[in-house]
């Protein structure tokens, strides 16, 4: 292996290398490409007029150390054009503009993904701004339709930028084949803004949605149904509805408990620690010391066994595989037997999910849930802790963009 193999720069051929007294590696090159077309009119010119100056580039590390290409690109002559114009060849391991090959670009981008801007600056003796620089030659601010074939499951959900002040963002995402792409990031999460993004896409696109997921949330439900109409389906995804209806469990059990910490002794309600824990983890999930614990409480209060029973019960309908048809009979039931045990616990819950249970039931179509779009909120959420906050709509979907898809665009399929 020669060093014009290990430098895997395309048509050139090594001059010279040397080594400054800093250690850095410095080779010279010569490219050898037969022609460029013409800046004005395209055609093939083969007749080098001259060089331009000297550009030095930065490459990737040569034995670990710091390497720099240098190479005067060559300039040639159209004769057939007015004023006879010269067109520069630019080699295709270096983008105009830049300070550095292509590959190292590459390599830049690939130790952003999962760190910050700083870090790869320090690892690289960069500047902060030749960083950014980077990201922005590589990696659009919003999504290029043409990259995309297929959206297949689309999900809709937002994160807050700084805590407790409520500035959202909303995040739509894709899912195709297993793949997760960042569709877009939207300052805001008004209804006007997510219709103007659902509108923008592609037609031909369109057709490939298969389902679109999201929470409860008004703007997300309405903005998606107003504008895919009854031609895809609108999914709420199930994990916020165990999660509103556990959370009504919750609360009665905390009510529950501190009305027989009033009426025991001391000793009985030592009985029933950790009550609160085994009850959210499952009696599925639970040993026989936990389910002792379970049933002494269940002694104390029927109503708590009945409504926990009922959440069992609707838990085990999402986790039935059945048709729509099905499923909406089932919840129905399940909403008749809450009015029948009188017990007032699910009130709140019942109102969303009569209001909601068409879109509830879409689940049981395919199956689809919000699970991926929880991912990639949890990556951003990292990202923005990491980096102490990223506020610029553009950089957020760039670093994200990086987060989510940086391995699969620089390594391959191989790295998905």
């Amino acid at each position: 292996m020669d060093l014009l193999d290990l430098i895997n720069l395309p048509n050139t051929r090594v001059l010279d290398v040397t080594k400054s007294k800093n250690g850095n590696v410095t080779i010279t090159i010569e490219t050898t490409e037969s022609s460029v077309p013409c800046r004005n009119c395209g055609k093939e010119l083969k007749c080098c007029h001259s060089t331009d100056k000297d550009r030095k580039l930065r490459h990737l590390p040569v034995f670990g150390r710091p390497t720099y290409i240098v190479y005067k690109p060559h300039r040639y002559l159209c004769e057939d054009c007015d004023d006879q114009p010269t067109t520069t060849a630019t080699p295709s391991w270096h983008k105009q503009n830049s300070s550095y090959t292509v590959d190292y670009e590459t390599h830049i981008l690939m130790e952003l993904v999962n760190s910050t801007i700083v870090d790869v600056c320090v690892k690289e003796r960069l500047s902060e701004g030749s960083v950014k620089g980077v990201v922005n030659r590589h990696i659009e601010g919003r999504i290029n339709w043409k990259s995309i074939s297929q959206i297949g499951v689309l999900g809709i959900d937002e994160i807050s930028l700084q805590k407790g002040y409520k500035d959202y963002v909303t995040l739509i995402t894709c899912r195709v084949d297993g793949v997760v792409r960042l569709l877009s990031v939207i300052k805001g999460r008004e209804k006007a803004k997510i219709k103007v993004f659902l509108k923008s896409i592609p037609k031909k696109l369109k057709r490939t949605v298969e389902a679109i997921c999201t929470d409860m949330y008004d703007g997300y439900v309405n903005a998606a149904k107003e504008v895919f109409k009854k031609k895809t389906v609108v999914v709420i995804d199930r994990f916020h509805v165990a999660k509103l209806y556990r959370r009504e469990l919750d609360s009665y059990r905390q009510k529950i408990l501190a009305q027989l910490k009033k009426e025991l002794s001391a000793r009985e309600y030592d009985k029933l620690k950790g009550a609160m824990h085994i009850l959210r983890k499952g009696n599925e999930c639970s040993s026989k010391k936990e389910k002792a614990v379970v049933s002494e409480l269940f002694s104390h209060s029927s109503e708590l066994m009945e409504a926990y029973r009922l959440g069992l019960k609707l838990t085990q309908i999402f986790n039935t595989h059945m048709s729509k048809e099905e499923a909406v009979n089932k919840i129905n039931a399940w909403i008749k037997e809450v009015r029948r045990s009188n017990l007032l616990c699910f009130n709140k819950f019942m109102k969303t999910l009569r209001k909601y249970k068409s879109e509830i039931a879409n689940y049981f179509i395919d199956r689809n849930t919000s699970a991926f779009v929880e991912g990639i909120n949890n990556k951003a959420k990292v990202l923005k802790r990491r980096c102490y906050g990223i506020f610029n709509i553009k950089h957020l979907f760039q670093r994200l963009h990086l987060d989510i898809s940086g391995y699969r665009l620089f390594l391959g399929k191989s790295a998905c």
